[in-house]
């Protein structure tokens, strides 16, 4: 089996969906051009990643840059079609600040912006249940789902969040969890 073929199966057996998952199977194109996103734009990636998810006792997306990641990704992995939703999912997150708070995201609140992206949220699943088969989602899904995806995936967020094994070690199907515990990053 092909890793193409693993990779769909994997997919199906776990109900997984990601934006740009198709990367997976054709692969991202490389190189692209430094500078995407603005330094603005970068900053408001952050601090929405920091809003999903906030720091604690531990980092919070900020840290793990995941505004950087959002734009390797979008730049180098989503189709054009993907890449304008994005694009003007921004800009559409900003007005719906301004309007509701008269502010941008960046100077509002913290409650102010979970209220917000929570709104997003509602949007979000009511627009991609109704969406037509070959559209991308809604914007706010993609920043979600690569906020997720890039903090999970980073050193922060393995070895910060998660209890991380660099060299992984036997299996132990009958490993004792205590409730609390931090999940595993192998």
């Amino acid at each position: 089996m092909d890793r193409r073929e693993y990779l769909k199966k994997i997919a199906l057996l776990t109900g997984a969906a990601v934006v740009g998952a198709d990367v997976f199977l054709s692969g991202c194109t490389p190189g692209g051009a430094a500078g995407y996103f603005t330094s603005t734009q970068l900053a408001l990636l952050d601090e929405i990643g920091e809003t999903i998810i906030p720091a604690t006792d531990t980092p919070g997306a900020k840290a793990a840059k995941v505004g950087a990641f959002m734009e390797v990704m979008v730049r180098d992995c989503y189709t054009p079609e993907q890449q304008t939703t994005f694009k003007e999912g921004m800009k559409s997150l900003e007005s719906k600040c301004k309007e509701l708070h008269g502010k941008s995201f960046i100077a509002a609140s913290s409650q102010q912006r979970h209220d917000l992206l929570m709104s997003l949220e509602k949007e979000a699943k009511t627009y991609n249940e109704k969406k037509e088969k070959n559209t991308p989602v809604h914007y706010y899904t993609m920043m979600k789902q690569l906020t997720l995806w890039g903090f999970f995936s980073s050193e922060t967020g393995m070895t910060k969040t998660l209890r991380h094994l660099p060299v992984p070690g036997r299996y132990d199907g009958a490993l004792p969890y205590t409730k609390g515990e931090k999940a595993w990053a192998e």
